[in-house]
Parts: C-alpha cells; structure tokens; sequence
C-alpha cells in the first residue's frame, strides 16, 4: 500500500534557504557570543548533527532558545529572499492528487512557512511549527494524532541528522535529501529508508499506487 500521510522538514527541503542562512549566520554569531562560521569550515558543519555543531561552534545551551527566536525573527525581515526549491509545487500537486495527505513540521514560524509557500499553502492540511519544547519527535506525533493515520502509513521527509532521528523515534519511516543543509554522505551514513538528490525522485517514490 502507499504512504497516505508525508510529513515534510521546511528549511533545506522545502525552501531554499541555505544562501540566507550564510548570509546573516555571522552577524547572529557575534551577537550571541559563538563562533563564526568560516567558509572553509562549511563542509565539515555540514557532515554533523545538530548537537555536535552546536559543541563545534561553541554556542551555550541557554542561548539557544534566543538565537532561535533572533533567527526567526531576521528571517521574517527578510522573508522576501527566500523562495522554494524548483518542483516543489509539481510535488505538491502529484502527492495530493494521489490523495496523500501533507503536513509540515518545522522550527520555523508559521507565518514564514505560509509566506514562502504562498498558494501552495493550501495543499497543507496540518502545520506543526515554532520552536517546541520536546522537539520533532512530538510534533510528529502530534500530526498523527490528528491525522489519524498510522505510523504504517507514514514518512517523513528533511535533511538533517535530527529529522532522521526524529522519525525513528516516533516510528515513521524517513527520506533524506541531499539538496539541503546536512551532506548527503552524512545522512547516507544514518540509513534513512530513501535517499533523495531530486524533487522528481520523491514524485517518483510517494506518487505510486504501491511501494
């Protein structure tokens, strides 16, 4: 049988927002007291999970919760600059035309994940954003309580080390991209169910009669 539900990751996967987040990461840096990140060192943050580059860079755990809410809020000034990946509306379109349900997990706001998708919102039938508490793992959760689809039924799909984590922990499979902000060597190293380097690859993978 196919998925019926595909939770997707917002940043990286979603929304081409890699270019950006270089772009204002120092400045961000030199307020909240870490380490700036240096061009030269971008393929290394990039091959690491969220926690380890949180020790790498030296952020304090008490200002995460701050450099989060800054970054949120920078991005809404900014919002303009960001714009989704090519054949993300194509996707939408094919997955919901299979009758797949679509969700949207993300530590973003709301308001900016409505803003970059624009129309395409509409094909959304559930938001889990904002920085929670007890993470992705719970927002997953959360969706699946309110899908009422099982986990049978389920994927999840990002670009980071945490999404993969996440997913296991709630019991969904996974796909990973390598188009986003962890390597695609990283994330092959964390054995997600499906690797993806194109958008037509994940069409090709949910918008099926079987799997």
């Amino acid at each position: 049988m196919p998925y019926k539900l595909a939770i997707f990751d917002f940043d990286g996967t979603l929304s081409d927002s890699f270019s950006w987040f270089l772009s204002v990461i120092n400045s961000v840096a030199d307020k909240h007291k870490f380490q700036r990140v240096e061009r030269d060192r971008i393929d290394e943050l990039r091959s690491v999970g969220a926690g380890e580059l949180i020790r790498l860079l030296g952020v304090a755990k008490w200002r995460i919760p701050l450099i989060a809410r800054d970054m949120r809020k920078r991005k809404a000034q900014q919002i303009d600059r960001i714009s989704l990946f090519p054949g993300v509306d194509r996707m939408f379109c094919e997955l919901k035309a299979r009758g797949m349900t679509i969700a949207i997990v993300s530590s973003d706001s709301e308001d900016n994940v409505r803003h970059v998708l624009g129309d395409l919102d509409q094909h959304v039938a559930y938001f889990a954003c904002g920085a929670g508490l007890f993470g992705k793992t719970a927002k997953f959760q959360r969706i699946l309580e309110l899908t009422g689809i099982s986990v049978d039924d389920t994927i999840s799909i990002g670009d980071e080390i945490r999404d993969i984590d996440a997913a296991r922990e709630a019991g969904i499979d996974f796909g990973a991209v390598t188009w986003g902000y962890t390597s695609g060597a990283a994330l092959k190293a964390r054995t997600p169910n499906y690797v993806f380097s194109r958008i037509d690859e994940v069409i090709a993978t949910l918008a099926v009669p079987g799997r």
